[in-house]
């Protein structure tokens, strides 16, 4: 009772039209029912008045609304003898506001969340004291305390052994993760329930949690084309009823059809049904790890007809992996700690590859001796009296006299040469990843027409990524220039772009809507982006999609509802057949239905849930494969003999 109090308090309005009410029934029932039609006509005259200079004030600024309905129902309602129905008109009215913040603060209350939970102090190590510090003071390698189940306040490294977070409102995952001393930690993840020594990487301005409530303040801020044409259909809908009630009052000669036509012709479902749609759409995709910068971009998602891809980061991992080892004569796993001894003293970056998966399942990679890094060729050294060489085919072919085998199709290879002879190759690839094939999959299913792979990379390789992710066209050595032409000049739009770099930052911009790929995407790309996925899953781009779709339907769903509850009871009142206090209640219904429909829009429908489980799975798999051993023997994607 006191939180319903304290909430009304926000509303003196509906406190004044509650009262009304409440002084008018006791003049009623104490035989006093000219004075209590005085009192009850009065207040609704004001309001009325009140309602009519925010009319005035909003027409000036451009902007239409239920006002002259409104007005003209208290109106003719009071003009008739209706003073009740015309209370209720001012409850509808006055409440309605509050009802709307209701709805609307349910709707969003994901967003919210985010930026009420946004870190404001952090705990930092003075020497053997802690000072309270605003997070804004905080700089890159400032030592920090986190307590249990505080907030952490910047990017950071751990300095404590291990530390059990919960990252679901970055991420949207709900189960808790486990670090362990070295790894990166977001802002924004809570600490369990036991104090660690995290040390800044990044000031609170440019890390992660700061970064998304900044765009979620931006989507709250937002107003939607499908809600400011929602705004305008209410002017036909205002012209037919009053037609409608003045049709009626001529029909019949009688005067009170007029108010019983317009107590239920309020078109509050165009005016609060849509935003709340939206709002809860928005707060869904933030509940999901996808922050939609602006509700119109909803719009759009709903819409697209064509969705371009980035192949670097963005169908694949981003990074060269070991996927196979072909080898001569001796073991695979021989064959790959011998390149590995050899390949830990070059800069080359496929030579860090190389050494992890050697180094997988904990696996000790041996020294070597004598190493020389020949540039741009390769590295010859000595391993347990072995001469070994590795690096290009012709570097190795020169050492052997054998031309080496080619590597598989989409593939790099690390060739190797023990002793004078050819041994075998690592072969090397930046992997698709694992989910981008249902991520596919899923877009046309909601209705994409075309996928299209927009990337610099050669025409060999991206045509083997595209053949196995199932995309429709591919486009391969482009400049940033010419992936913001092929975005422009798509045949079917509207269009979306997913990217991770800094190079898809105009294209991002350039595209009916771009989404960055923030978990570990610049932030050039997440400033030009209209959506931001701030989870390293590619499926949450297709999940973006089907949540535009579904909130686009139930916003419509709930403006059909209700318009076609309030034509109908219109319908009835003008045959008489509805007096106006009852019509004036049924339409409080009708404004209560269309507002429950409209926070549909956070849930999802059986055949998204279907679709979510389909995504939920591929992103599952490809976390299960990113962190298995490369070299397991039962492992399809490492062939070879031996």
């Amino acid at each position: 009772m006191r939180t319903l109090l304290g909430g009304l308090r926000q509303y003196p309005v509906v406190i004044a039209t509650l009262a009304t009410g409440a002084v008018g029934a006791v003049l009623e029932v104490t035989g006093q029912p000219v004075a209590a039609r005085w009192t009850v006509s009065a207040f609704v005259v004001v309001v009325a008045l009140l309602q009519l200079r925010g009319m005035v004030a909003d027409l000036r600024a451009g902007s239409y609304g239920i006002d002259l309905l409104a007005v003209t129902a208290i109106g003719s309602a009071v003009a008739v003898g209706e003073y009740w129905a015309a209370l209720v008109v001012c409850l509808m009215l006055t409440g309605g506001e509050a009802l709307e913040d209701v709805a609307a603060g349910r709707a969003r209350r994901e967003l919210t969340g985010l930026l009420e939970n946004a870190p404001r102090t952090a705990h930092r190590r003075d020497g053997d004291g802690l000072t309270d510090v605003p997070v804004d003071a905080v700089a890159v390698g400032d030592l920090l305390l986190v307590r249990p189940y505080e907030v952490v306040p910047v990017d950071a490294v751990l300095e404590s052994a291990a530390a059990t977070l919960d990252e679901s409102s970055l991420t949207g995952e709900p189960l808790p993760v486990d670090r362990d001393r070295g790894e990166v930690l977001l802002s924004g993840a809570v600490n369990g329930g036991e104090a660690i020594d995290v040390r800044a990487a990044a000031t609170a301005a440019e890390s992660q949690y700061q970064r998304i409530v900044e765009l979620v303040r931006e989507a709250q801020e937002s107003k939607a084309p499908f809600v400011r044409l929602a705004d305008r259909v209410a002017v036909p809908f205002t012209v037919g009823a009053l037609a409608l009630a003045v049709a009626a009052w001529l029909l019949s000669g009688n005067p009170a059809r007029v108010a019983e036509v317009l107590v239920v012709a309020t078109p509050c479902p165009l005016i609060i049904a849509a935003p709340v749609a939206f709002m809860g759409g928005m707060s869904r995709s933030a509940r999901n790890g996808i922050i939609v910068k602006s509700s119109g971009t909803l719009e759009q998602l709903a819409r697209l007809r064509t969705v371009a891809f980035d192949k670097t980061g963005t169908l694949t991992y981003g990074e060269p992996r070991v996927t196979a080892v072909h080898a001569e004569g001796s073991g695979r796993r021989e064959l790959l700690t011998l390149a590995a001894a050899v390949e830990q003293y070059s800069s080359h970056p496929l030579a860090a590859a190389v050494v992890d998966a050697a180094r997988s399942g904990g696996a000790t990679v041996p020294s070597a001796a004598d190493v020389i890094e020949v540039p741009a060729n390769g590295v010859r050294g000595t391993v347990d009296a072995r001469a070994v060489v590795v690096g290009s085919a012709r570097f190795v072919a020169r050492e052997t006299g054998t031309e080496p085998p080619r590597p598989p199709e989409g593939h790099t290879a690390v060739h190797v040469a023990v002793d004078g002879r050819y041994a075998g190759y690592v072969a090397l690839a930046d992997e698709m990843r694992v989910e981008t094939p249902a991520t596919m999959a899923a877009l046309h299913r909601a209705g994409v027409r075309s996928t299209m792979m927009l990337t610099g990379d050669g025409e060999h390789v991206a045509r083997h990524i595209a053949r196995q992710a199932g995309i429709d066209d591919v486009r391969a050595e482009l400049l940033p220039q010419d992936k913001v032409d092929a975005v422009r000049t798509a045949a079917a739009r509207p269009t979306m772009m997913v990217g991770d770099g800094v190079n898809d930052a105009p294209v991002l911009a350039a595209a009916d809507v771009g989404v960055a790929m923030g978990a570990r995407g610049s932030s050039a790309a997440s400033e030009s982006a209209d959506v931001v996925i701030t989870v390293d899953d590619l499926a949450r781009s297709a999940r973006a999609v089907h949540i535009g779709r579904r909130t686009m339907r139930v916003a419509w769903q709930a403006i059909g509802i209700g318009v076609v509850m309030s034509v109908a009871l219109m319908l009835v009142a003008a045959a008489g057949m509805l007096p106006a206090l009852v019509g004036a209640w049924l339409q409080e219904v009708v404004d209560l239905s269309c507002i429950l429909w409209a926070l549909l829009a956070m849930r999802p429908s059986r055949a998204e849930r279907a679709e979510a489980g389909l995504l939920a799975a591929a992103a599952s798999a490809s976390r299960d494969r990113r962190g298995r051993a490369d070299l397991r023997s039962d492992a399809p994607l490492v062939a070879g003999a031996g």
